[in-house]
């Protein structure tokens, strides 16, 4: 193996590990426990609806609209609680609903209309955009909100929801990793047995690889791909729950981000021991990548609007090394 083979398979890592050192050493109180708290909060939210679009990426399509679903599924859950006053397992199943129907919705306009991924997604974002606003005319949902017909939610989120989000379990020291973290963790290896291991994932890998080869050995590429997109679906809306649990009111503003870092998580998975393609443990490496990226600057009081910068040079740089170095960019 030539240096520039150990550079495309271990590069990644090797960044990682140094940016972790780093902000250690030029950030105070990045190395604390309350510090791997934040970014393992950050990381989890993110990392879900990154492994959603993964499983998009794998049968060559893409979802841009995981960031409207995971705030349309938190929006839902804040008002089926606060307003209707229902308990929190009608919350999750509403919520699961949605993502199984966008993704339905997203996967028969793409496989059955024809509509382009990026199109197809795109419109769906806006549709959701707006669509969450309508039942409180655009306002934030919380305890007490006075309703657009006058009336007063009294509902509140239980315990159990909330604990989804900001119980944190005991792991050397106490109240380190937050049940998120723990949620990323299980879905992450499911999702990567999944698609390693199951024939439907294999399938799933050659769909995308070569959609028409795989139509030609008789397997069913569009029911394969429509099932990526309500797979995505459904991890976009357990991060939205996550999302509510964790704040604890349905904020219309809060999933401003959570597109791009969960894109920016599974693209840099392609560069994780030079995988060169969409891979479930790849993107919760770039999860915590961004998750660490992030953290480090907010403690090194980086402006905020020089973040996106950041994180974008640092997507180049990861498929650069995944496509131009490892000659992988053609098919």
């Amino acid at each position: 193996m030539t240096l520039r083979d150990y550079a495309i398979r271990y590069g990644f890592i090797v960044l990682l590990v140094g940016l972790i050192a780093y902000f250690a050493v030029a950030a105070d109180g990045f190395a604390s426990p309350q510090s791997a708290v934040f970014i393992f909060q950050s990381v989890a939210i993110t990392g879900v609806l990154a492994l959603g679009v993964t499983a998009t990426l794998v049968v060559g399509g893409f979802d841009l609209s995981i960031g409207s679903v995971a705030t349309s599924a938190m929006m839902a859950a804040s008002y089926a609680m606060v307003v209707l006053e229902q308990n929190a397992i009608v919350a999750v199943l509403a919520c699961l609903v949605i993502g199984v129907i966008v993704g339905l919705i997203n996967g028969w306009l793409i496989v059955y209309m024809r509509v382009p991924d990026l199109l197809a997604t795109l419109g769906m974002m806006f549709l959701l955009l707006g669509l969450q606003r309508i039942p409180t005319e655009g306002r934030s949902i919380a305890t007490g909100m006075t309703m657009p017909d006058g009336s007063v939610a009294n509902g509140k989120f239980s315990e159990a929801f909330l604990a989804l989000g900001r119980h944190r379990i005991d792991f050397f020291i106490p109240n380190l990793i937050p049940v998120s973290v723990v949620v990323l963790v299980v879905l992450a290896v499911l999702i990567w047995f999944f698609l390693e291991y199951t024939r439907f994932g294999r399938m799933m890998y050659a769909v995308g690889s070569n959609e028409r080869a795989a139509e030609l050995a008789g397997a069913p590429v569009k029911a394969y791909k429509i099932w990526a997109y309500v797979i995505s679906g459904v991890f976009a809306s357990i991060g939205g729950i996550l999302l509510a649990a964790r704040l604890g009111r349905g904020d219309i503003a809060s999933g401003n981000n959570l597109l791009l870092d969960a894109v920016a998580a599974a693209l840099i998975g392609y560069a994780v021991l030079g995988a060169a393609k969409p891979n479930a443990f790849g993107t919760a490496v770039g999860a915590v990548f961004v998750g660490v990226l992030l953290q480090g600057l907010t403690m090194m009081n980086a402006p905020y609007y020089t973040q996106d910068f950041v994180k974008g040079a640092v997507l180049v740089v990861a498929l650069v090394f995944t496509f131009a170095l490892s000659g992988r960019g053609k098919r």
